[in-house]
C-alpha cells in the first residue's frame, strides 16, 4: 500500500534526510586512505546521536552496524569492519539512515579514496548523472517505469549495467514502503506517481556485468565479475512540476564534486 505524506510529513521527512546529507557531509572529511570502514561507521554513529536522532540501518533485520559501506566490487550492504582499510585508488558507496521524528533519511554516495583511474571516475559520474536524470521523472502523472527506463537507458547507451536485484523503494514511517522503484523498466509501466509519495531513488551502476551474488554474511552484495561497481541514492518527494529533492549532497560535494 502506498502511503501519501501530508506537507507536514514531508518536512519532518527533510529534516531526517538532511541529517543524513550532513552525516555523509562529515564523513567526507575522514574518507582517505587508511581509514577502516568500522572507524568511519563510529564517526556516522556519533554524529547522528549528536543531532537528536538514531542511526536507521543498525539493528534493522539484524544489521550490525550504522552505516553500510561496499568497496569497490561490493555493490550494497557491506558491513563495516576495523579489518577494512581504504586504499589509494578505492571507491567507497556509503549508505546512510537515520530516524528523526517518527521517519526515515535514507542516502548514498560513492567516494573516491585518493587517485582513481579514468575508467572508474566515469563509472561513478554516469551513475550520479544518472540519479538526477530519474528525478527529473518524479513528477505527478508519470509512473515508477519512467523512472526506471531512464536510469536504465542513460547507464547501458554509455556500456554500463544495471543491477536487477536491487531496487529504491518507498520512505516514511518506514524505511521500506511501497513502491518499489526499479533502475530498469519500460515507460508508462508500473504505479502512477502522485504528489505526497516520497521514494529512494537509488541507481546501482557496474562497470562489467549486471550479475551479483550475496556473501555468506547475509548482507554483503558483490558482482560477480569481481569489476567496481557505483551507488548514488536520494530521497524525493513527488512534485507536480519538479521533484522536491529531500536530501542533499551540498555537504559533501565541497571535497567530492564530480559531475
Amino acid at each position: 500500500m502506498i502511503v501519501l505524506k501530508t506537507k507536514e510529513e514531508i518536512e519532518l521527512l527533510r529534516e531526517s534526510n538532511q541529517l543524513v546529507g550532513k552525516t555523509l557531509g562529515e564523513l567526507s572529511k575522514y574518507i582517505r586512505p587508511g581509514i577502516s570502514t568500522l572507524q568511519l561507521d563510529k564517526i556516522a554513529e556519533e554524529f547522528i546521536r549528536s543531532n537528536d536522532a538514531v542511526p536507521g540501518f543498525l539493528n534493522y533485520n539484524g544489521f550490525p552496524n550504522t552505516l553500510c559501506i561496499s568497496l569497490n566490487d561490493k555493490v550494497v550492504h557491506g558491513i563495516p569492519s576495523g579489518r577494512e582499510i581504504l586504499r589509494d585508488g578505492d571507491v567507497v558507496s556509503v549508505d546512510c539512515g537515520t530516524v528523526k521524528n517518527g521517519f526515515y533519511g535514507d542516502s548514498a554516495y560513492t567516494f573516491t579514496v585518493g587517485e582513481v583511474s579514468d575508467e572508474v571516475m566515469k563509472l561513478l559520474v554516469t551513475t550520479k548523472t544518472s540519479l538526477y536524470k530519474g528525478i527529473e521523472k518524479a513528477l505527478e502523472g508519470y509512473r515508477v517505469g519512467d523512472i526506471g527506463n531512464t536510469i536504465q537507458q542513460y547507464c547501458e547507451a554509455r556500456g554500463y549495467t544495471v543491477v536487477r536485484e536491487l531496487v529504491g523503494h518507498g520512505v516514511g514511517r518506514k524505511m521500506h514502503e511501497d513502491p518499489q522503484v526499479p533502475n530498469y523498466g519500460k515507460r508508462g509501466q508500473g504505479p502512477m506517481l502522485r504528489e505526497g509519495m516520497v521514494i529512494a531513488i537509488e541507481p546501482m551502476i557496474n562497470m562489467g556485468k549486471r550479475n551479483v551474488y550475496q556473501e555468506n554474511d547475509g548482507w554483503t552484495v558483490r558482482t560477480r565479475d569481481g569489476k567496481p561497481s557505483a551507488h548514488f541514492e536520494h530521497t524525493v518527494a513527488i512534485g507536480k512540476n519538479k521533484a522536491d529533492i529531500l536530501s542533499t549532497f551540498d555537504y559533501i560535494d565541497e571535497r567530492f564534486n564530480y559531475n
